[in-house]
């Protein structure tokens, strides 16, 4: 996706988030441990504000304060901590900056805090009960994200092996298709892009309605379990 609309998306996600904050703030968030909504609000600001600093100080050792605890002060918080990631991200993508993965630019940024908004939009929400659905062509950037991204990064971090075969997901709205793996796919794997996204970041069970396997069912689902997310 350009980056433009990238940044676009992103402040729709962060604003929808923060609607969010007018809710129950105590909510149990479903696939976050033990947090609670103001708990991932924390979460989601805070690194906000240490990618903001990885683009404008070039490092990612930036350690923000914790966010304030009371609903105004809060709110406030995370719509400066916001601010200040549209700030830093609104440039040229090809610009330098510290990322945990290549490519080491501005560009990395803004589609990894775009894909960080999304989902923790989806969580808050489903913590407050509301369901809203995914933009589907940025759910299918996510899907690419996981593949290009967050899957390599896990294992050079030692948490997941490498594939030893390929697996193939295609999306049923968008006809956008990810191949993951060495060589010709052995599985491939249907739904829509955002059950596709929500499975790979743990948001939804394989066995929920709306995926279809066709090929060797065993072996791609030995493919998914990964973790290819953190």
């Amino acid at each position: 996706m350009e980056p433009s609309s990238l940044l676009r998306h992103m402040r729709r996600e962060l604003d929808a988030f923060r609607d969010c904050l007018d809710g129950d703030l105590a909510a149990p968030v479903e696939h976050c441990g033990d947090w609670t909504l103001l708990d991932l609000t924390e979460h989601l600001g805070g690194s906000n504000l240490w990618a903001a600093a990885a683009v404008t100080e070039k490092h990612g050792d930036h350690k923000p304060a914790a966010g304030p605890r009371e609903r105004a002060a809060l709110i406030r918080w995370f719509g400066e901590a916001s601010q200040a990631l549209y700030a830093a991200l609104d440039t040229d993508p090809s610009t330098p900056a510290w990322t945990f993965h290549p490519p080491h630019t501005v560009g990395f940024w803004q589609r990894r805090r775009c894909m960080e908004a999304l989902v923790h939009r989806w969580d808050a929400e489903r913590a407050l009960g509301i369901s809203q659905p995914l933009d589907a062509v940025l759910a299918g950037e996510g899907v690419a994200e996981v593949f290009d991204t967050m899957a390599p990064r896990q294992i050079a971090r030692g948490r997941t092996q490498p594939p030893q075969a390929a697996l193939r997901l295609e999306a049923t709205d968008t006809g956008a298709s990810w191949t993951y793996g060495p060589g010709t796919p052995v599985a491939v794997l249907t739904a829509p892009a955002e059950s596709l996204l929500l499975l790979l970041w743990g948001r939804m069970p394989l066995d929920g309605g709306g995926f279809a396997w066709h090929g060797d069912e065993q072996a791609g689902r030995r493919i998914l379990k990964g973790p290819l997310t953190p």
